[in-house]
């Protein structure tokens, strides 16, 4: 099920924004981000760079659950911004393609 942005008010995603602060203090986050890797990009940054990446954003209609949120760096967090996965691998890809276009 797909949900246009403008079907996600702010109180939803405030509740959600709340869910994932409590989320962070779990010792799940702290094992997820113990190598200090981005899931995007591979980089090694160390755990207290990295940020909680909702893979579904909170505004696409998200969920702050253990299944959609992911640690990455700041530099992939604000990229990706809130684009669905699909958005973020085609974005990634037309980076590869300018690289190799050099």
């Amino acid at each position: 099920m797909t949900v246009e942005p403008d079907l996600v008010n702010e109180s939803q995603i405030n509740r959600e924004k709340e869910k994932a602060r409590h989320l962070r203090k779990s010792q799940w986050w702290r094992n997820r981000i113990h190598k200090g890797i981005c899931h995007y990009c591979g980089a090694e940054v160390g755990r207290d760079r990295l940020t909680m990446d909702h893979v579904v954003p909170l505004s696409r209609g998200g969920k702050s659950r253990k299944g959609n949120v992911v640690p990455c760096c700041k530099e992939c967090n604000s990229r990706k911004r809130t684009m669905l996965p699909i958005e973020w691998e085609e974005y990634l890809v037309s980076l590869s393609d300018r690289v190799g276009d050099e």
